[in-house]
């Protein structure tokens, strides 16, 4: 079994954003945000290491937080954080449904 190290830096990636959210501009919505789901896909990222075929978790949350940011970075038109997350969400989609195929 190989480790997703994709899907864990995707989660650490989450986490960190969250986290300098709350440290730059005092959002307790960003930090929690962040640990929900850089928490949900981290645990994605492990049961894909697990079982590559077992995307639901991962696919869950990376589609919620494309489409959040996705949305944020159409009204706002700012591309950080909003464009960088939803571009690597999305990305992180387009991954999964490759695995699945695969």
């Amino acid at each position: 079994m190989a480790v997703d190290w994709i899907g864990f830096g995707y989660a650490a990636t989450i986490l960190f954003g969250g986290f300098m959210g709350y440290k730059r501009k005092g959002s307790v919505m960003s930090l929690m945000a962040g640990l929900v789901f850089g928490g949900l896909s981290a645990y994605g990222a492990f049961n894909i290491s697990s079982d590559p075929k077992d995307i639901k978790i991962s696919l869950m949350a990376s589609g919620a937080l494309a489409v959040v940011m996705g949305l944020r970075y159409k009204k706002s038109g700012k591309l950080m954080p909003a464009g960088i997350m939803s571009g690597l969400s999305f990305l992180m989609v387009f991954r999964l449904l490759l695995l699945v195929m695969m």
